[in-house]
């Protein structure tokens, strides 16, 4: 018991709270009090759930998806399928090389034995040969004009094989998205920002970084190649992807 006792409580007894007794507020919110997070509902913003795809303008991939305009969620292709697609295409243009090659080197070797069958032409019987050895000259002349043809040729094809290989991988890109290789393994090369073919431009500046990179040895052209395993955004996109606004995904 309390001195002076109180004369609402003479005995001293605890008193539970309730009506007739000044009741403390509980601390009001505000710094320093640790808040509850609010539930979710109007005007909180809430994280996609599991099954909704993303909204369009994706930074980063998910999972080895990504959403892109117009083409809604997509797979994005690993680097084993464009492996398997640019290994594809390497044998397509070995196969066309093979075959120049054979080419040069069969027009070659006949040329060399025509210019070897020459010697038999010539006339051994004066010391002078000027006059007596106008047959060898002319088959001389006839072989040399044979090879300047065989190698005007040979350069017509390899300037062919070229061009050849500029429109492959540039135009193909350009207007299908995907060459013979990324026909086979189902991929296909999409702008990034509205899901359609590259485009004259974006395919010539797809082309043009890893073929500058081949004059380095081809060592500027295999770390191009290389370059998607950097990109720590999940879509896999290649220093060439990225100059032309690209990325690779699976049909």
């Amino acid at each position: 018991m309390s001195y002076p006792p109180d004369p609402n409580n003479p005995y001293g007894q605890p008193q539970q709270p309730g009506y007739g007794y000044p009741q403390q507020a509980p601390p009001a919110a505000g710094y320093g009090y640790p808040q509850q997070p609010p539930a979710a509902g109007y005007g909180v913003p809430q994280q996609p759930a599991y099954g909704y795809a993303p909204m369009p303008g994706t930074i980063q991939a998910n999972n080895g998806y990504i959403n892109i305009a117009q083409l809604g969620t997509v797979k994005i292709a690993t680097m084993g399928q464009r492996f398997a697609a640019r290994l594809i295409d390497g044998l397509f243009f070995g196969a066309l090389y093979a075959l120049f090659a054979v080419f040069g080197v069969l027009g070659a070797m006949g040329v060399a034995k025509d210019q070897q069958d020459c010697s038999s032409k010539l006339d051994y019987s004066g010391s002078s040969y000027g006059g007596t050895n106008s047959a060898y000259y002319d088959c001389v002349h006839q072989n040399t004009q044979a090879a300047t043809g065989l190698f005007a040729t040979v350069m017509v094809l390899f300037s062919l094989f070229m061009a050849v290989g500029l429109l492959y991988e540039w135009l193909l890109v350009a207007f299908t998205g995907a060459t013979l290789g990324k026909f086979a393994m189902g991929l296909r090369v999409v702008k990034e920002n509205t899901g359609q073919n590259p485009g004259v431009g974006g395919g010539f500046i797809r082309f043009i970084i890893p073929s500058v990179g081949a004059l380095l040895c081809g060592l500027g052209q295999t770390l191009v190649y290389l370059s998607p395993f950097f990109d720590n955004t999940g879509k896999l996109q290649g220093w060439h992807d990225r100059a032309a606004g690209t990325v690779v995904i699976k049909k």
